[in-house]
């Protein structure tokens, strides 16, 4: 009796350990992921006309899931639907451009963070704003979803109006004709999208507010954090990271002098 009690213990820790912490299946216990990325994003994570993705998140979103030993199928999603991929079960991990939040943390669970970046400024080339000061009084661009716009208003305190647009595809094209003044987001995000639509759109170079952008889980997948974690920082040390920085913002103008890994949040 005591022998088939420590069988039977045995095989529920076995289970455990890789399952969630809430009993629920890992992203260790699937031999297919589902990864959410961004469709309308230009060097991060676009969809091409035929229908495949590319881009920087896309890239490392494919090196992590064969560190993981799994195969990657990958769904679109905007700035708007990021958590609800992970809550509603769409997808396992969420690479797009999803910067690290206290509130966000409520509800979905971080990995990485795989890439630091800072908050800039999209501009006309005939218009000359050059810090985040220069914003007062301006029109600038308010994704559905994303919270860049909102922190100039509410932690640098800048008297700007914001004007909401549903992705960065109508935002651009409010800039260009004069509905807005400005566009500020992730600066890779903005130098993807000044690349393609090569009008001579310019950033400011402002740096400020630094982004940390992680891979969404969700929040009892503990396990599968960790080993996320473990890939992030092999990119980082075997030059993966460097050379997918370099081949997707090499001509942009963005500062790739220095790639070091980045400082994790920790997986709890």
């Amino acid at each position: 009796m005591k022998r088939a009690l420590v069988v039977v213990l045995a095989l529920v820790a076995t289970v455990a350990a890789g399952c969630g912490t809430d009993g629920q299946e890992s992203v260790l216990d699937k031999e297919k992921i589902v990864v959410a990325v961004r469709p309308d994003l230009p060097s991060v994570g676009f969809r091409r006309p035929d229908g495949r993705f590319e881009g920087f998140d896309v890239d490392v979103a494919a090196y992590i899931a064969r560190k993981l030993g799994k195969e990657a199928t990958y769904i679109p999603v905007l700035a708007a639907d990021r958590q609800k991929a992970i809550t509603d079960g769409r997808a396992d991990l969420v690479l797009a451009t999803f910067t690290i939040d206290q509130e966000r943390k409520k509800e979905v669970l971080f990995a990485g963070p795989y890439h630091i970046s800072y908050q800039d400024i999209l501009q006309r080339p005939d218009e000359t704003i050059k810090n985040v000061r220069d914003l007062k009084g301006r029109r600038i661009c308010n994704v559905k979803g994303s919270n860049a716009a909102d922190r100039v208003v509410k932690e640098r305190e800048v008297a700007a109006q914001l004007v909401p647009f549903d992705d960065y595809k109508t935002c651009l094209a409010a800039l260009k004709s004069n509905r807005v003044d400005a566009v500020t987001t992730n600066d890779v995000i903005l130098a993807g999208l000044a690349n393609q639509d090569g009008t001579g759109l310019k950033l400011a170079n402002a740096h400020f507010n630094e982004q940390r952008t992680g891979v969404g889980m969700r929040r009892s997948d503990v396990p599968g954090c960790e080993a996320v974690n473990r890939a992030i920082t092999e990119m980082y040390q075997d030059g993966t990271a460097s050379r997918l920085l370099h081949r997707w913002f090499g001509t942009s103008g963005l500062d790739l002098s220095t790639v070091a890994v980045p400082q994790f949040e920790g997986c709890s």
